[in-house]
């Protein structure tokens, strides 16, 4: 009687790493394996129809394409939005914002044939395998998680040649640059990231840049949520973002280098393109400046920043961040208008925004030109007043003026 063989279900790029698991799991340990790719945007069909031939050709029982952009969009790019979130006030957690939703869908998938086993192609060295292991831990725990790459400690040479050993013909040379594309922007690793001075050449962007005139646009809000770019119509956010990450990437807009703390405790440096995060994270941040209270910003920004630490860090099930993301939403009741933009070559600025909440109202008076509601005695008493706490400090403390 045939044993039955025992069922992986693989989370699947495509890349050298997966391939490398793919036909090892399959030829040495006699699994039947699924490879599954979780897009949130970042592949397009053509893409998406190579991935599955090379997952085929290598002799894959099963392969799954899982389509959660739309997911993606609802539960963690509309918080980044609300937050204006930038990690160290650079990187719009392009790339990373993307795993815990990716494990997520595996392990619902993983649940759903009963697989035996779940695994990735994470080395040892970087942020998704705590990403994608805290996930599987506690979505899938009875299921052993495979990780060759990382446990066998392998370099990308021994990947290659087992697979040339195993008649994969694929070209999997190293390219002098690492390319991660997603929907929310694509990172860019090469040898001048490993260094703390050199910069990434222009070359080594996805994107160059091929309009010279600049182009005016206008970006709409409804309560925070991006709903409409000029006259044009779209069926989701997540098309209108495609768009904006096109228009961007035709003035090379949204180039940047991250330098920050991974998860493990080491320093990492990143190149990165994010067109439509940049071009909607600072239209949506100058909206706020005119309908948002001080206190609204202020507390916007802690509790902001504390969710995309968090979010990039793995940690998205941690409750204290649905709390946070109920305070970001709750913030955006008045956060509706157009705000106007000028694309250029290598960089934009917003020209100005248009809101009936605005609080830059006329009525309220013009700053540094003339008082509103309130007179030159009322000035005068507040500034007494607001002075009272230091003229008793300095009383007693004479010598510290």
């Amino acid at each position: 009687m045939t044993k039955k063989k025992q069922t992986v279900v693989l989370a699947y790029s495509g890349g050298l790493d997966t391939t490398y698991t793919a036909k090892y799991l399959s030829v040495e340990k006699e699994m039947d394996v699924i490879s599954v790719v979780a897009n949130t945007g970042g592949f397009d069909n053509d893409q998406l129809s190579k991935i599955e031939q090379r997952a085929k050709e290598l002799g894959v029982k099963e392969h799954v394409a899982l389509n959660i952009e739309k997911e993606y969009y609802q539960d963690c790019l509309r918080f980044l939005i609300y937050g204006n979130i930038l990690k160290n006030n650079t990187y719009p957690l392009s790339v990373s914002s993307e795993r815990f939703f990716q494990a997520k869908a595996i392990a619902k998938y993983a649940q759903q044939v009963d697989a035996d086993f779940i695994s990735h192609g994470c080395t040892a060295a970087g942020n998704d395998q705590v990403r994608f292991d805290l996930v599987f831990k506690l979505m899938v725990p009875e299921k052993p998680i495979i990780a060759l790459v990382r446990d066998k400690k392998l370099l990308r040479d021994a990947e290659i040649s087992y697979l040339r050993k195993h008649g994969v013909t694929s070209d999997f040379t190293k390219m002098a640059y690492s390319i991660n594309e997603g929907l929310w922007g694509t990172s860019i690793g090469g040898k001048e990231t490993l260094t703390s001075h050199l910069p990434l050449p222009s070359e080594a962007f996805p994107s160059q840049p091929k309009r010279t005139e600049p182009l005016e646009m206008e970006i709409h809000f409804s309560k925070g949520e991006l709903i409409g770019i000029d006259q044009l119509r779209f069926d989701h956010q997540v098309d209108m973002i495609r768009y904006l990450n096109k228009a961007g990437g035709e003035f090379a807009i949204g180039r940047g280098m991250h330098v920050g703390d991974t998860i493990i405790g080491s320093k990492g440096r990143v190149g990165f393109e994010a067109p439509a995060a940049y071009l909607l994270l600072k239209a949506h941040h100058e909206l706020e400046k005119h309908t948002l209270t001080k206190w609204q910003m202020q507390w916007k920004e802690q509790l902001a920043n504390w969710y995309g630490t968090m979010l990039h860090d793995g940690m998205y099930l941690e409750p204290t961040m649905r709390n946070v993301e109920h305070f970001l939403e709750d913030t955006q009741a008045h956060v509706t208008g157009t705000v106007k933009l000028v694309l250029s070559p290598f960089y934009f600025q917003v020209s100005g925004i248009h809101s009936e909440f605005d609080l830059m109202n006329p009525a309220f008076g013009a700053y540094g030109e003339a008082a509103g509601k309130w007179s030159a005695e009322d000035v005068k008493g507040f500034i007494n007043i607001l002075a009272n706490p230091l003229k008793n400090y300095y009383a007693v403390n004479p010598q510290e003026l």
